[in-house]
């Protein structure tokens, strides 16, 4: 398998967090920003083999709490716009005029909120498998809406008690991979050990400060307002969807591409969560050549 090197960045921020971000492929390559799935890391390029075919400057980057991403001070509060405004800090610093963004999952509403506050930023934006608003379309399970019922009122200490909840889950690389995908399709995917190995090498890498970053990620889209308007987004946006994909099925992706002026949903067949590998290369033709 043809890769390129990466390179390793501890980015500082305004408030004097250091935001942990990897760079692969060269220098004058269309930048590509890819928001992880929750949880993940920036250890995780979804086909190393298209990446270096198409030729794309490919930068990945731990959210707050993730990885080698300082944890967000006391009294800041995770929201999504929050980890959009780190993601514009990142392209600003590595001198990115404007990139293609791409999402999956909870990383597909970082981009899109990226996009509708720094548009100049952005020229493009993928989304795959990114859950709606559970108001818009329903997906949220109801272990997990009792859960977030339970939480105390005071956000601060709502994310302190999701925190010790998720601890116990840190540990196992397969509660991991269980919340990344479910149903035949997902177990049909994982029997790709590589697939396997890239998953697993993200999840050690996200779990590193134990739950915060997946703490982090769950409050800002569950019990904070996301703070963007998906109907801002000028760029083009496109949707993959898993035609069988167990909890975020095609219907949210048609949500998201009805938000926007230029939005449009393709549908993989026999495809899950997981379908991130199998449709990379697409993705990265389309976010090339999108204008």
């Amino acid at each position: 398998m043809t890769t390129s090197a990466t390179a390793q960045h501890s980015i500082p921020l305004d408030d004097g967090r250091q935001i942990a971000v990897d760079v692969t492929g060269p220098d004058d390559g269309v930048a590509v920003l890819f928001a992880h799935v929750a949880p993940g890391s920036r250890r995780f390029d979804p086909d190393p083999a298209a990446t270096a075919a198409a030729g794309v400057r490919l930068i990945t980057m731990d959210r707050p709490g993730y990885g080698g991403s300082a944890q967000l001070p006391a009294g800041v509060l995770p929201t999504v716009a929050l980890f959009a405004d780190d993601c514009a800090a990142v392209l600003e610093h590595l001198g990115v005029q404007a990139a293609a963004v791409t999402g999956w999952s909870a990383g597909g509403r970082v981009a899109m909120a990226l996009a509708a506050r720094r548009p100049e930023l952005v020229r493009s934006v993928a989304l795959i498998g990114t859950p709606a608003p559970d108001e818009e379309v329903a997906w949220i399970g109801e272990e997990e809406k009792q859960m977030i019922a339970a939480l105390p009122t005071d956000p601060a200490s709502a994310l302190e008690t999701l925190e010790q909840m998720l601890a116990p889950m840190t540990g196992d690389p397969a509660a991991g991979l269980g919340m990344l995908g479910a149903g035949t399709a997902d177990e049909a995917a994982l029997s790709d050990g590589d697939l396997r190995t890239s998953l697993q090498t993200m999840l050690t890498e996200a779990f590193a400060q134990g739950p915060a970053g997946l703490a982090a990620d769950l409050m800002s889209y569950t019990v904070l307002p996301w703070g963007f308007d998906s109907r801002a987004v000028g760029a083009p946006v496109r949707c993959w969807y898993g035609a069988v994909d167990a909890v975020v099925g095609p219907e949210h992706g048609r949500w998201w591409a009805d938000q926007v002026a230029d939005g449009t949903l393709t549908v993989v067949s026999a495809a899950g969560h997981l379908l991130v590998r199998p449709v990379w290369s697409e993705v990265l033709r389309w976010s090339t050549a999108a204008t």
